[in-house]
């Protein structure tokens, strides 16, 4: 299959699947609302902005390495100076033949100083530019890496908070539920325990039941809020503000191709692994930095400057100027940095080896996550599946039970029992029907093409949780 095709096929077939054989829960899903919000608030998500908005910027650091630079200086202070030539050689018109042995004296005391300088520079030839620019730019291509993975977690981490407050709430309202039917039965076992009709360790057993209830219950309630907090800082949405659905119903998705397509694409479009190689070059371009090649460097020089000293001295007022002017080319070969540089490439070498070694065990547990997903995806289906059932024959034990109870073939603690096996069952059941939605989108994520509208799969299973007991 072409890459490009298996890539779009890997990425969609689970979404029009859900389009076609499910109606969207609502027009504004919390799930999406949520999703909109955590973009907005989340502290990580905001940092990986910054850092993206940093990454940018090296392009352009890479292009002005080889711009010409342009720099001017001033100056202006107090100075001496003292200058003596001797034996110099003296002409002058009026003066014939040319003196020999000339004396030249000047002196200024604290003279005033005025001078400046312009300079310019346009690297022609530099192994070390052209390694620190491939190296600016592949770091501008690891932030474009950073971001959209970024991106990525967040949706993960969005769906993720999301469904745990979604269990939570559920695993409340189940409790409340059951601590309805304990008191229920606490109140029809000390009825039919005033009529003799049952002894009193049945009475015992559903007061126990209900104590244990109410803590699971605290409990319960505790866990919520500690969900809700989490969900609320990464999003600022308040616990009250949100209306919670869950995918009890619809056919979950498919992993849409095989495990070795999955880790085919992985292995091409992952964003760690793909961050993770880019590293390796980049430590690899660090220690070209600091060869031998690298140390050399030409460039093309200007520069102008200009010295004005005025003052008196020992031979009276006087008034210096100097003016120069150069424009040519420089040559630089460093002969002896006392072991600097090649300490610096042998550390850099070993981090690329480091680079390179911590690349490779990325790539081995991309691989070992993608398996994991795709499992999760493919055996999740049959688990949920299986619970479904079971949550059928709980539900039919619980009747069966009941009955029992009534006829005097069952105790309270059996009913209690029964209806305590069938509210884990669901509970479970619906865990199991979350974990496969998470791990296809994790699937996605590992393939490197999750996307905003892969949330819009998750929706179309999404319904309203049902009114919660007080």
């Amino acid at each position: 299959m072409n890459p490009a095709i298996r890539k779009k096929f890997l990425g969609r077939s689970w979404l029009v699947l859900w389009g076609v054989m499910l109606p969207t829960w609502s027009e504004a899903s919390d799930l999406l609302n949520v999703w909109q919000a955590a973009q907005q608030h989340d502290l990580a998500y905001q940092a990986a902005a910054a850092g993206h908005q940093a990454g940018a910027t090296q392009k352009d650091q890479a292009s002005a390495l080889w711009r010409p630079t342009l720099q001017a200086s001033g100056t202006e202070g107090r100075m001496s100076s003292q200058s003596q030539i001797q034996g110099a050689q003296f002409s002058a018109p009026g003066f014939f033949p040319a003196t020999n042995n000339a004396n030249f004296n000047t002196s200024i005391n604290g003279g005033l100083l005025q001078r400046w300088s312009v300079q310019g520079r346009q690297p022609l030839i530099s192994g070390d530019r052209l390694a620190q620019g491939r190296e600016l730019d592949l770091k501008s291509q690891v932030a474009e890496l950073e971001w959209a993975n970024a991106r990525q977690d967040l949706i993960l981490r969005t769906v993720q908070r999301y469904f745990e407050v979604v269990l939570a709430q559920e695993a409340l309202r189940v409790a409340r539920q059951q601590t309805l039917a304990v008191e229920r039965a606490l109140a029809e076992v000390q009825r039919k325990f005033e009529l003799g009709e049952v002894p009193v360790t049945d009475t015992h057993e559903a007061l126990a039941r209900r104590e244990a209830m109410k803590a699971q219950v605290l409990a319960a309630e505790a866990n919520l809020q500690m969900k809700q907090q989490a969900l609320g800082d990464m999003t600022g949405i308040n616990s009250d503000e949100l209306t919670l659905a869950v995918p009890y119903s619809g056919a979950l998705p498919t992993a849409g191709a095989s495990l070795n397509d999955w880790l085919m694409d992985a292995s091409n479009h992952n964003l760690q692994w793909q961050e993770k190689s880019l590293q390796v070059e980049i430590a690899r371009q660090e220690a070209k930095r600091y060869g031998a090649l690298s140390s050399s460097s030409v460039d093309l020089v200007g520069e102008v400057d200009s010295d004005h000293l005025t003052g008196s001295g020992n031979y009276g007022s006087a008034s210096n100027t100097l003016r120069t002017s150069l424009v040519g080319v420089q040559v630089t070969i460093p002969l002896y940095s006392g072991g600097m540089r090649s300490a610096h490439q042998d550390e850099k070498t070993y981090l690329a080896r480091q680079a390179q070694a911590e690349s490779e065990q990325v790539h081995q547990l991309v691989l070992l996550s993608t398996r994991e997903a795709w499992l999760g995806v493919t055996t999740g289906t049959q688990r949920a599946e299986a619970l479904a059932h079971a949550m059928t024959a709980s539900d039919d034990r619980v009747n069966s039970t009941h009955l029992g109870q009534q006829v005097g073939d069952r105790s309270t603690l059996d009913l209690l029992n029964a209806q305590s096996e069938a509210a884990s069952t669901r509970l479970a059941w619906l865990q199991a029907r979350i974990d496969v939605l998470i791990n296809r989108l994790r699937l996605s994520a590992l393939g490197g093409h999750l996307e905003d509208s892969d949330l819009q799969g998750v929706n179309a299973l999404l319904t309203l949780l049902p009114s919660d007991p007080k």
